[in-house]
C-alpha cells in the first residue's frame, strides 16, 4: 500500500469553454498558512487578482445564509 495520496484542493468554476485563466473564472481552494486549512476564492481580472478568505466553521455558515437571503431579493431573478 502506498504513503502516498491524491487530494483536490483546487477547484475553478468558469463559462463552457472558456480558458482557466479567463477573468471569468472563479478559483475555490483550500489554503493553510500553518494555522488550520480555510477556503480561499479568486478571480483574477485586468487590475489584478481578487480573493476573500472564508474560515470553515461559523463564518461559513453566516456567510452563506446571508449570501442565499440577498440572491432571493434580486430583482431580475
Amino acid at each position: 500500500m502506498s504513503e502516498y495520496e491524491a487530494r483536490t484542493t483546487r477547484v475553478t468554476v468558469n463559462k463552457k469553454g472558456e480558458p482557466i485563466f479567463s477573468h471569468l473564472a472563479t478559483h475555490i481552494e483550500i489554503a493553510d498558512e500553518a494555522g488550520g486549512e480555510f477556503l480561499t476564492v479568486k478571480q483574477c481580472r485586468d487590475d489584478g487578482e481578487q480573493c476573500i478568505t472564508i474560515d470553515a466553521g461559523e463564518e461559513w455558515s453566516v456567510l452563506k445564509l446571508e449570501i442565499d437571503k440577498m440572491f432571493a431579493v434580486l430583482k431580475n431573478k
